[in-house]
């Protein structure tokens, strides 16, 4: 997975260490998804979230559902076909 957009995080060193780990057991042992680095592990982690955060009926909704991401708004419950900010002329349904 490679973006021109890069981004840095921060990330607690606790954390890293157990990314590290968990990439390794990923390679050393196979997995359904592939990740190869602790980067790749976070790029895959992250375009879930936001594809969450698209598609209200998703597993990956459900994720965010579980870690308390969504927002109390309709506007976060609308499926939207792009990443970002809605257009200015988005209307929810039965809005006026």
């Amino acid at each position: 997975m490679h973006n021109k957009n890069v981004r840095h995080v921060e990330i607690d060193p606790d954390v890293y260490r157990e990314l590290e780990y968990m990439t390794e057991l990923l390679s050393k042992h196979g997995s359904a998804a592939t990740v190869r680095s602790v980067s790749e592990l976070v790029a895959y982690v992250l375009s879930s979230v936001a594809d969450g955060s698209l598609r209200p009926g998703s597993w990956e909704r459900q994720l965010l559902n579980m870690m308390g991401l969504v927002a109390n708004s309709p506007e976060h419950h609308v499926y939207r076909a792009t990443y970002g900010r809605p257009d200015e002329g988005f209307v929810l349904r039965g809005q006026p």
